[in-house]
């Protein structure tokens, strides 16, 4: 690395997490979407200003699809991470491979702090507690089943 980013950047990109933006899994993990990683990505490096790179052809199996990519920022190398998204049938791999991207992405995204809290397990029991409930739902079979939600928002 050369140095650090500037200090704008810096604040940026380890800013807490708003809690309005995590969702919640139905096994209760919590996370960050996609695109927020992305919106931060451009606040902290403007839009151009950073680059997801492949490193590699995507590997395809029966069931899943895989690449290796890199994330650049103003030039630099920040981090590799790979990327996976399972899939159903043939007509899924394209939606796939923009899945297995975005993992990768924000696999990436550990290494400049973003959204580190999710990764830090006291938090995580801390904050699912305070965000998220477990609720009893019906699937279209009609079997009833545990799952997580979000506080705030309906089933």
């Amino acid at each position: 690395a050369a140095g650090p980013f500037d200090e704008r950047a810096v604040a940026v990109l380890m800013a807490p997490l708003n809690m309005d933006d995590v969702e919640v899994k139905p096994d209760g993990q919590l996370y960050l979407p996609e695109i927020k990683f992305r919106r931060i990505l451009n606040t902290a490096f403007r839009p151009g200003g950073w680059s997801l790179v492949p490193r590699g052809p995507h590997t395809i199996t029966a069931k899943s699809v895989s690449r290796e990519y890199a994330l650049y920022c103003l030039g630099r190398y920040v981090s590799q991470a790979r990327g996976e998204q399972a899939y159903f049938n043939s007509e899924g791999v394209s939606m796939a491979t923009e899945g297995c991207r975005s993992k990768a992405l924000v696999r990436c995204c550990k290494d400049l702090g973003i959204a580190s809290e999710l990764w830090d397990p006291a938090w995580l029991d801390t904050h699912r507690a305070t965000i998220a409930e477990k609720v009893v739902a019906a699937s279209y079979s009609g079997a009833r089943k545990v799952i997580w939600k979000r506080k705030d928002r309906p089933l």
